[in-house]
């Protein structure tokens, strides 16, 4: 069986969904597993209702422009809408009777079960549309195969109850569910962290000894740079799940960081491909593939923060202090991106996404002295050169350091 994972910008509207149609019908289609993502922007929409919820202000209207967008969808793409039209409905009914019940003060909590109506209704949509074409498939819920602790926003993997449930699907027909999604044991959403469809896809990929595991996004692969921030990008034709790894761990957007793992213990091949030409070759990841081109690699994260901790009386930063402070950072769910440091201090480049930054810098304001620089860029260049800086002159300079083949720069927005 082969594992297929359409993200939110291949099921963005009725156009890209029948497009996700056409590509189906070039490259086959009995014998997959198909993930599918919320559809465009639907997960941060539904990030706003819960926000105006938890803040107890209107929060109706924005889940009548989502489903209104939803609805809209189904008119385009349907002659007799109205069955998907009642299942998109009762979903949204769902959601708004949740929010009217719900007691619980865990925004965490609150996130995921409101959120994953995204992955529910266009799920719903596109196989419904994808079997009036002829392209026949069986919708399935994902939360009830992929089994996860009660770390609501983060879900770990229970790996055995995840296997057990997933080898109870057919084998004999075409599988649609939803990435991004789990429940806990007692069947509450649980959610596998910010743009977890492809972990999803692992997750079957592994537990289904797949053929192949295939991601179709809007660029023809892996590129050495996101070309939204970086000019003349170069199509890798195929990589390493090492460095697959280490490009994902450094941060570029087009590899989840846990997507590796699981397809690396069973060496299932992995590829890249473009929705818009599904028959181009795309980028190949796999066991020891050397990366070809061989060529430099640029990941920019924004809107970080540079921390520099040093001690408050000169004295040096123990490991005792660094495991007090890392602790702190565990804590808060603060993620490290680089770190530097000396005798006396620790500079730090962090991302806040959960917004316990403040509440972190105050509990360290005891012991060090801190100083925070907000919103600076981390630019990391894999497999670096002498000339390979170029792309930065002009840029106030932060903090620079190297690894191996890997230099890291953070600069001044």
């Amino acid at each position: 069986m082969k594992v297929y994972k359409f993200g939110g910008a291949s099921v963005k509207d009725a156009e890209s969904i029948r497009n996700v149609a056409q590509v189906l019908q070039k490259v086959g289609y009995s014998d997959v597993c198909m993930i599918i993502s919320a559809m465009g922007k639907t997960t941060n929409a539904l990030e706003e209702v819960v926000a105006l919820y938890v803040e107890q202000v209107d929060y109706q209207t924005k889940i009548n422009e989502i489903k209104e967008q939803h609805l809209q969808v189904v008119q385009d793409l349907f002659d007799q809408p109205k069955r998907t039209t009642q299942a998109v409905e009762n979903l949204f009914s769902d959601l708004e009777a949740f929010l009217r019940r719900n007691k619980s003060p865990n925004y965490n909590y609150i996130y995921d079960q409101v959120v994953c109506k995204g992955e529910l209704v266009s799920t719903t949509i596109v196989s419904e549309y994808l079997n009036t074409v002829g392209i026949h498939n069986a919708w399935y819920d994902v939360r009830e195969y992929i089994k996860t602790d009660d770390t609501y926003r983060e879900g770990q993997v229970d790996w055995e109850k995840t296997q057990k449930a997933i080898a109870t699907l057919p084998k004999d027909r075409m599988i649609i569910t939803q990435g991004f999604l789990g429940s806990d044991a007692n069947f509450f959403t649980t959610t596998l962290g910010r743009e977890g469809s492809d972990y999803s896809a692992a997750i079957f990929a592994y537990c289904l000894d797949a053929e192949s595991m295939t991601i179709w996004k809007d660029v023809p692969g892996v590129l050495n740079a996101d070309p939204r921030y970086f000019e003349d990008t170069v199509l890798l034709d195929r990589i390493s799940y090492e460095e697959a790894i280490e490009l994902a761990y450094y941060g570029a957007s087009v590899i989840h960081p846990k997507t590796m793992q699981p397809l690396q213990n069973k060496n299932i091949p992995f590829f890249v491909k473009s929705f818009y030409e599904p028959l181009a070759p795309g980028t190949s990841v796999g066991q020891g593939q050397k990366i070809s081109p061989k060529t430099a690699c640029y990941i920019l994260k924004k809107d970080q923060h540079l921390l520099h901790i040093s001690s408050i009386d000169f004295s040096f930063i123990t490991e005792e202090n660094l495991s007090a402070i890392f602790n702190a950072l565990y804590d808060a769910k603060i993620k490290v991106n680089l770190m530097q440091n000396s005798a006396i201090s620790l500079s730090l480049c962090v991302e806040d996404k959960y917004q316990h930054l403040n509440e972190l810098l105050n509990q360290l304001n005891h012991d060090y002295k801190i100083s925070h620089e907000k919103g600076v860029n981390l630019y990391t260049i894999r497999h670096y050169d002498d000339n390979s800086d170029q792309c930065l002159a002009g840029k106030e300079e932060l903090l620079r350091q190297t690894f191996k083949e890997t230099l890291q720069i953070v600069t001044k927005s």
